[in-house]
């Protein structure tokens, strides 16, 4: 049992892919990127205001009439034989009411094989989670701000635990439609278990997010600055990896300041055609860049790139995020327009 537990605890930090911020709470599974173009853009990216209602499913200020009747399903082949994926749906009730938003989050973590305390096999297990949200948007009348909520019901099952909780998203978008830009702020997972694994209560991951966006005029590309984890703001620490020592063996370790900190938090993402037919999508983000570089070699970690092409009504789209020489992620969606 104990070689169980710690296959699962593993497993769940390297979910994350942040070392520094993951492993304080459960349900990590909900702040994972849900979207190729969400990943393309670096992650995280939650400015977007148009047709696609993945988005709304990180940021419910986001959700408005151009999503009435789109079904967007995606796919990521994550590290190891972990996926995962969404569903999300929107449906404009009417003009009073708008927008009702509806989606899905699940991931497996694959098959493990089980032993006891003295190390003899014994049957083989698996783990699993899924998020069942709704959410709903509003402007604010005779301003150009909205406000939206999530309200998100979350099961997990991890070898013979189980546990319950509910979760919710709030967030207030400020759209101007005039310079096509986009200002938000998210604060995200705001909840509890109901039934915890066993009898301690964990908490949920919250996180707090900022962004900004903008179309740049006359030219088709569309620029997004993202802020992640705002809620707190140490989240860069010394690599032992990258201690130097010299011909007296004397050890310097890495210097962590605050201008590391500062940027650790920031996601670079841009798009290339970005109402068009055929765009492509650009991101770095920094804190991934950092944390899994390999230092007097290039590894391209924390770079992302991807694209989508419409045909008639359905959207294609494909993005590959490095995270290190040794791992990396494809993410696949679908956008569907069943009007």
């Amino acid at each position: 049992m104990i070689k169980k537990l710690f296959f699962l605890g593993a497993l769940i930090l390297c979910v994350t892919t942040y070392g520094q911020v993951g492993g304080r709470s459960t349900y990590q599974f909900l702040n994972l990127l849900n979207s190729p173009r969400q990943a393309a853009l670096g992650g995280k990216v939650v400015t977007n205001y148009d047709y696609d209602p993945t988005q709304g499913l990180f940021n419910p200020a986001s959700i408005n009439p151009e999503m009435d009747n789109q079904l967007s399903l995606n796919y990521v082949n994550y590290l190891g034989d972990v996926n995962y994926g969404t569903a999300s749906y929107a449906y404009l009730w009417d003009r009073r009411t708008q927008v009702l938003h509806t989606g899905v989050t699940y991931i497996n973590y694959g098959s493990f094989d089980g032993y006891d305390e003295q190390g003899n096999a014994t049957s083989s297990f698996s783990g699993g989670e899924v998020a069942l949200s709704f959410g709903h948007a509003r402007n604010v009348a005779f301003t150009n701000f909205h406000v939206g909520a999530n309200v998100k019901f979350i099961s997990s099952k991890l070898e013979q635990y189980s546990s319950f909780g509910v979760a919710a998203d709030i967030a207030v978008m400020y759209v101007y439609e005039d310079w096509d830009l986009h200002i938000t702020a998210v604060a995200r997972n705001v909840g509890t278990q109901i039934t915890p694994y066993e009898e301690t209560f964990e908490k949920l991951p919250f996180e707090l997010i900022l962004g900004i966006s903008q179309t740049l005029q006359n030219i088709p590309i569309r620029w997004h600055f993202t802020l992640d984890n705002m809620q707190r703001w140490n989240i860069a620490f010394a690599n032992p990896n990258r201690d130097e020592s010299d011909l007296e063996g004397n050890t310097t370790s890495e210097k962590i300041n605050f201008i590391d900190n500062a940027f650790r938090h920031m996601i670079f993402g841009l798009e290339l055609f970005p109402e068009g037919g055929f765009n492509i999508r650009l991101g770095y983000n920094v804190r991934r860049g950092e944390e899994l570089r390999i230092v007097d070699q290039r590894a391209f970690a924390g770079i992302s790139a991807g694209f989508s092409i419409k045909l008639n009504k359905l959207r294609l789209s494909y993005s590959y995020s490095k995270f290190s020489a040794a791992a990396a992620s494809s993410y696949f969606g679908l956008n569907m327009n069943l009007q």
